[in-house]
């Protein structure tokens, strides 16, 4: 089994800031990458930004520039440092887990619970 625990979230004033921060534990025997996806009402889950287990990072257009990934591997942990935030960036954020597990042979997908950010005055 493999748990994704997701923490950081909140109520934050346009312009404010917020770091989300998911750790993975359980039966693990390889991480490929990790990421944070957002899905807001009425709409599809949508890709935030990710890091893969090299380091490399991906982000969405929309948080270029305002949203920072990174990851801890001795602790299986990936944070999200949102800078800057906006009404638009309202949304429930979710940790993905890209990994193989210590007794499949085949790579999965894992989802943490969801973290809810809203961005209000």
């Amino acid at each position: 089994q493999v748990q994704l625990v997701e923490s950081g979230g909140g109520l934050v004033q346009p312009g404010g800031s917020l770091r989300l921060s998911c750790a993975a534990s359980g039966s693990i025997f390889f991480i490929y990458a990790m990421g944070w996806y957002r899905q807001a009402p009425g709409k599809q889950r949508e890709l935030v930004a990710r890091i893969t287990s090299g380091g490399s990072t991906t982000y969405a257009d929309s948080v270029k520039g305002r949203f920072t990934i990174s990851r801890d591997n001795a602790k299986n942990s990936v944070y999200l440092q949102m800078n800057s935030l906006a009404a638009e960036d309202t949304a429930v954020y979710y940790c993905k887990l890209e990994a193989r597990g210590a007794y499949s042979s085949v790579r999965s997908d894992y989802w943490g619970q969801g973290t809810q950010v809203t961005v209000s005055s």
